[in-house]
């Protein structure tokens, strides 16, 4: 049974309370979530003005869409259908659509025609339709739309006895497959259940600035940008951005600096580092923005808009190190395509993992897809698929699946395989029919940067799914690395992802 059911007005002037309440009631209790029409809030400057309206709903995440949850979510985009753009809402709350239509001044046949049209855009939209109710109507509905059952009702006063009909097909109702606004508002929520503490190194970028007020506007972490307060309020205010809430500091605070300098000295003496070359190390945003982490000031940090990702990684290594169990940094991508989501490994980091490094790999992306709710089937990928191949990599692929296997039995791991064994069913079927993972893996794990770097791009530019990191797997606190060319869009993503990461 659905755990939220999402009411469509197809029609500005219906009155949606008491058929909510009658469905809260037939439903038991469950929510059902309202949609009244007024204006959507433009899309802030970050959102790309030339993309199509009908786009902008999706775009202005997550401005707009959480306002869904308390069921205050306006739409209406000129020339843009209404169901349409309703299912879109719906997708985000992972709640089957129930359409109610006004059929004031419709014969049946009207209505019937209304109901296949608006169920037909909002299924093309993603979203799930299971039943149409319609209101005003002058007849009695004698057949089904092709989607849900139907039902009618001559004025619009609708009580929970008058539903009756519905609930056998509301209660058995299919639960919408998971598209990325849905999968990103999932990761929202999480974060602002229990707010983490990020720094951001990097606050001279003004794409940094502007995803920090965008964080601020969700509370999904708290948020301490590393600079001057005077240039940083200065240039917000040039921006026209909020960020009181946010704390700012600074490089030369010496009573962190202090304390960050002995420690760091500490961390690293056998490395020949003193006090005053921690100073210096110091100057340099990231090994700070590192050492607030290591003394327990901040949960994770978000850097690589300015710098290098060697500039980003490497204070990490040094400074937090590796997980205990772990030996391997490596850099993930979560894969959003329209109805689901996999995880994509090495893509960043390790250019020729040996077998121990790359069993490694594989089980911290089971990890990393566990905590970002996929239940993980790891696929280690190769050309060959079992033993119809021989090689070195071969060989390697099979080796560190056998120490996976060994290090971690519960986990549902398989390879050598070859990417259709691994995500095609009819292609598992015939090559390795008794593999407990070909033809349903969702984390995928590639034996050379090469590969799986050129395989995320391939597959995010010739998809439309939308690639979402890189995430950094192994640390013992997170810090993430980003593109110098991301846009405003990933910071936000990035920062909501370590967030997460930061709850463990």
């Amino acid at each position: 049974m659905a755990s939220s059911y999402y009411l469509a007005p197809l029609q500005a002037n219906i009155n949606t309370k008491t058929i909510t309440a009658a469905l809260t009631q037939l439903l038991g209790n469950l929510p059902v979530q309202p949609v009244f029409q007024s204006g959507l809030p433009e899309p802030q400057d970050w959102v790309l003005k030339s993309k199509p309206a009908a786009q902008k709903l999706i775009n202005a995440f997550p401005v707009s869409v959480p306002a869904l949850y308390d069921g205050s979510f306006t739409t209406t985009f000129p020339g843009i259908d209404i169901a349409s753009v309703h299912a879109r809402a719906a997708s985000h709350l992972l709640a089957p659509m129930i359409l109610l239509i006004d059929a004031s001044g419709m014969d049946e046949e009207a209505a019937v025609q209304s109901g296949h049209i608006m169920a037909f855009n909002a299924s093309q939209a993603g979203g799930t339709p299971v039943a149409t109710i319609l209101v005003n109507a002058s007849f009695t509905p004698s057949v089904s739309l092709e989607h849900a059952p139907v039902i009618a009702f001559s004025g619009s006063e609708v009580s929970a006895e008058d539903l009756a009909k519905l609930a056998p097909t509301l209660k058995n109702a299919p639960r919408p497959a998971i598209p990325p606004l849905a999968f990103q508002g999932r990761l929202t929520e999480r974060a602002k259940a229990a707010p983490r503490t990020i720094v951001l190194p990097e606050s001279e970028d003004d794409r940094v600035l502007q995803a920090a007020a965008q964080i601020l506007k969700l509370s999904a972490a708290n948020i301490i940008l590393l600079g001057e307060e005077a240039q940083i309020s200065s240039r917000a205010k040039e921006l026209h951005l909020d960020l009181d809430g946010i704390q700012v500091v600074s490089l030369r605070d010496k009573e962190r600096l202090d304390k960050y300098a002995s420690r760091l000295a500490e961390l690293r003496a056998h490395k020949g580092v003193t006090i005053e070359k921690a100073r210096q190390l110091l100057q340099d945003s990231a090994y700070f923005g590192t050492m607030m982490i290591e003394s327990g000031d901040a949960d994770g940090m978000v850097s690589g808009a300015c710098h290098t990702t060697a500039n980003t990684i490497r204070p990490a290594l040094q400074i937090i190190k590796t997980k205990p169990e772990v030996s391997t940094v490596s850099g993930a991508f979560l894969m959003l395509f329209s109805d689901h989501a996999h995880l994509y490994a090495d893509c960043a980091v390790s250019i020729d993992p040996n077998a121990d490094q790359l069993a490694d790999i594989a089980a911290s992306s089971a990890n990393t897809a566990s905590q970002f709710g996929i239940d993980p089937k790891v696929a280690l990928i190769s050309y060959s698929t079992g033993d119809s191949g021989s090689g070195q990599t071969v060989e390697k692929v099979l080796q560190a699946t056998q120490i996976v296997k060994e290090n971690h039995p519960e986990l549902a791991v398989d390879g050598p395989l070859q990417f259709d064994a691994a995500i095609d069913k009819t292609v598992a079927a015939k090559k390795c029919p008794t593999s407990p993972v070909a033809g349903q893996a969702n984390v995928f794990v590639f034996n050379h940067l090469d590969v799986g770097n050129c395989v995320y791009k391939a597959v995010q530019r010739t998809s439309g799914a939308v690639a979402v990191g890189p995430i950094l797997q192994g640390l013992n606190k997170p810090v993430n690395d980003l593109s110098r060319g991301a846009l405003i869009e990933d910071i936000v993503n990035t920062i909501i992802i370590t967030a997460v990461q930061a709850q463990g």
